[in-house]
C-alpha cells in the first residue's frame, strides 16, 4: 500500500497465477530495481526493458543469485538514480500509460488516463483529480508522473500542476505576461503558466488541432 516505504530491490517471478508480471508496468510506475526469476529464457529482452538488473533462470543456482545481489550492491545511491533515470527514458519513450492504479481504502482502482483532469502536489502529497471531481492520493512525484504521460495530452504547468488538454476551458493573459489557466473542474489554487513557458504552452494547446487539420 502507499503508506509502505518503497523497497530497495524487487525479486519478481514473471509467470504469476493471474497472468504475466509485465502487465503491471502498463498500469503503474515501478521505480525500484528488479531481479526477475523465471523458468523460461524467452523473456530476457523484455525484462531488461524495465528496471531489471538481472534475470535468473529456474532452478536458480546459488552462484547466480549471489552474482545478481552483488551487482545490485555495487550500485551506490547516485548510480541507482542514474540507472533508474536511464531506464525510465528508454522504457517509456513513446510507450505511455493508458491507465493508473490508485489506492482507495483497501482497494486498488484502475483509472483511465482520459478521465484525469489534472495532477496536483502540495505538502509532499500528490493528488489525482478526475473530470468527475473525484480525487485520489497518488504516491508519486510530478517529476516521475510526467515522464509516463503522452506529451500531446498533458502539460507540466508549474511545480504544483500537470494539466490535461482535454479539460482546459479558458486562458487569460495576466498582467505580468503569465497565463491563467481555467479547467472544467475546480482546482485547489489558481494555475499559472510563467511567461517563460507561455509560448510552449500555446504551441501545446493547439498542437492536436494542427495534426487533425493535415
Amino acid at each position: 500500500m502507499k503508506s509502505n516505504p518503497a523497497p530497495d530491490l524487487i525479486f519478481m517471478d514473471i509467470h504469476l497465477s493471474d497472468g504475466s508480471a509485465f502487465t503491471i508496468f502498463d498500469l503503474i510506475v515501478v521505480e525500484t530495481p528488479i531481479i526477475f526469476t523465471t523458468a523460461y529464457d524467452e523473456y530476457a529482452i523484455q525484462a531488461f526493458k524495465v528496471n531489471s538488473i538481472d534475470y535468473l533462470l529456474k532452478p536458480i543456482e546459488e552462484a547466480d543469485l549471489k552474482r545478481a545481489i552483488e551487482k545490485f550492491g555495487k550500485l551506490n545511491r547516485k548510480k541507482k538514480r542514474e540507472y533508474l533515470f536511464q531506464q525510465t527514458q528508454t522504457n517509456f519513450s513513446g510507450n505511455y500509460f493508458t491507465k493508473l492504479l490508485v489506492s482507495h481504502r483497501d482497494s486498488l482502482i484502475p483509472v483511465s488516463i482520459e478521465e484525469i483532469a489534472y495532477f496536483y502536489t502540495s505538502a509532499h502529497q500528490t493528488m489525482i483529480c478526475l473530470s468527475s471531481g473525484k480525487q485520489f492520493s497518488y504516491n508519486k512525484t510530478l517529476d516521475s508522473i510526467i515522464q509516463h504521460l503522452e506529451p500531446e495530452l498533458f502539460f507540466r504547468a508549474n511545480k504544483q500542476f500537470i494539466i490535461s488538454k482535454e479539460y482546459v476551458t479558458n486562458i487569460t493573459i495576466w498582467f505580468d505576461r503569465r497565463l491563467l489557466i481555467s479547467l472544467s473542474v475546480e482546482t485547489p489554487e489558481r494555475i499559472y503558466i510563467s511567461k517563460n513557458k507561455s509560448a510552449e504552452f500555446k504551441e501545446w494547446i493547439v498542437s492536436g488541432n494542427k495534426k487533425e487539420a493535415k
